[in-house]
């Protein structure tokens, strides 16, 4: 099979770093994600990294193919069983369409959705190049799902959600399960829920990155290019003015030490951050010697991130020591750096609770007030946040 070298070396890399279940695994070694973003070279479709196949007129990146690694998590999470009908918001380029249709098999239905009619032709031609048939793809505002063939026994949203669309939750089987990337005062976590009596409840949590959903139900959250080729760009969890940001990158930053943390100690932190700091913000893609995304705090003309000791991350100078530090940039980066220093301590006094400890109940709005947890409040949903 052309380029199965290319996917077993894929998949080997990705069993590495995380587990991942043989039925997803199979599905990753039998799909060709190359004929999926055909204007990239096959040796780089295999990489596990997102690929940018869609931008806007400001050079917003809109349309992805999503990272493997996170795609493996996300339908793990979903548990998709053979025979099974699965919806799908966001087509993407449809390559994980056609993960879904191999787990489904022959007997199972997936149709997905997109806004975008652009998008849905491009994934209709990817799709047919790679002989997958049962897969249906449909444009209109995935907010409202797709009613026809509903109940579904499976939902998954491939783009970062504010809220949970009624439609999805009734287009869901009695025993249905949802996954979706969503939305916690900014910070994405992709989140398996189920129903559990009057609400819907989380069964696992996992950090992700996702571009946000487009049309009515999208969300508050702001996303500014600051820089193209190569890509950077800032995130806030709402509207709100900065200052120069791009000039502030430039400076050379003060460092403050703070506790070691690998990446999933990172992705934890950030959701702490935005849970207790109005002004958290991520810088994401093109930093030091590769992509990512590091979090922080933002105010006027300055900024403040965690990143290696050392280094430079908008520069992409690497880093020349071990540790982790709190780098202010711009006029008013020392004092940001101290604050951003706090939050780690306080975090890290507290515990460092872990993200895939995070439990999330979501309730049809009107919800119940409680006490002692963290609430988010949605247009048609509250989510009540605890850490077990």
């Amino acid at each position: 099979m052309e380029f199965a070298e290319q996917r077993r070396a894929m998949v080997e890399l990705l069993r590495e770093q995380q587990e991942i279940s043989d039925r997803v695994a199979g599905a990753l070694l039998a799909v060709p994600r190359h004929l999926f973003v055909p204007g990239v070279a096959p040796e780089d479709a295999y990489r596990d990294e997102p690929i940018v196949t869609k931008r806007d007129d400001a050079g917003l990146p809109i349309s992805s193919s999503s990272q493997p690694a996170i795609m493996a998590i996300m339908l793990d999470q979903l548990g998709v069983e053979p025979g099974q009908r699965v919806l799908e918001i966001g087509a993407g380029t449809g390559y994980n369409a056609a993960l879904l249709a191999h787990l489904v098999g022959p007997s199972g239905r997936v149709v997905s959705v997109d806004i975008d009619d652009g998008i849905v032709t491009q994934a209709r031609r990817h799709l047919s190049a790679a002989g997958v048939s049962q897969v249906e793809v449909v444009c209109a505002d995935g907010a409202q799902g797709h009613a026809g063939p509903a109940p579904y026994d499976r939902l998954i949203a491939t783009v970062g959600v504010w809220d949970l669309a009624p439609a999805w939750l009734e287009q869901l089987g009695a025993d249905g399960r949802l996954v979706a990337p969503l939305d916690l005062r900014g910070v994405q976590a992709s989140v398996a829920l189920e129903r559990d009596g009057d609400r819907w409840a989380s069964r696992s949590v996992a950090p992700c990155g996702f571009m946000r959903m487009r049309g009515p139900f999208a969300g508050p959250e702001v996303v500014a290019v600051l820089r193209r080729d190569p890509d950077l760009m800032l995130a806030l969890p709402e509207p709100r003015e900065v200052g120069d940001v791009p000039a502030a990158l430039d400076a050379v930053p003060v460092e403050i030490a703070v506790k070691e943390m690998g990446p999933a100690h990172a992705a934890s932190f950030s959701l702490w951050l935005a849970l207790h700091e109005p002004r958290w913000c991520a810088l994401s893609g093109k930093l030091g010697r590769g992509y990512g995304m590091s979090v922080g705090l933002v105010e006027g003309d300055s900024i403040a991130l965690l990143a290696p000791e050392g280094s430079h991350l908008a520069r992409g100078k690497g880093a020349t020591g071990a540790g982790v530090a709190a780098q202010g940039h711009g006029p008013g980066g020392a004092g940001l750096a101290a604050e951003l220093a706090g939050h780690v301590r306080a975090w890290d006094e507290a515990g460092r609770p872990d993200m895939s400890a995070l439990r999330v109940a979501a309730y049809r709005n009107p919800a119940p007030v409680t006490g002692g947890e963290t609430v988010v409040r949605k247009h048609h949903t509250t989510l009540v946040l605890s850490f077990s």
